[in-house]
């Protein structure tokens, strides 16, 4: 069974043995965070798939894209105004194609 990930004080940051990683904006509603988590998963393999071919940087960039939406990288969530948010989560973020 997996713990739940240790979260600062302040919500920015989930601690993962001993080392910060930044949280996911709170603000995202449920079936937006829901589906970019799943379009980030299925990057996230694909880039397994195509490690060390032409296609991998493609695939690495599907991370990127996925994880700037989440609010994980790029600005922080907690630097960015309520409508910088609610438009970074609202972009359009590629899904991987179906293999």
């Amino acid at each position: 069974m997996s713990e739940t990930p240790e979260i600062t004080p302040d919500g920015r940051y989930l601690v993962v043995d001993g080392r910060r990683w930044r949280a996911t904006d709170p603000a995202i509603p449920e079936e937006r965070r829901a589906e970019l988590t799943r379009i980030l998963m299925a990057w996230r393999r694909d880039v397994r798939r195509t490690r060390g071919t032409d296609e991998e940087p493609t695939t690495r960039a599907g991370v990127q894209a996925a994880k700037v939406a989440l609010g994980e990288r790029g600005t922080p969530w907690w630097e960015q105004t309520d409508d910088e948010r609610r438009a970074r989560w609202s972009a359009d973020v590629p899904v991987p194609p179906d293999r």
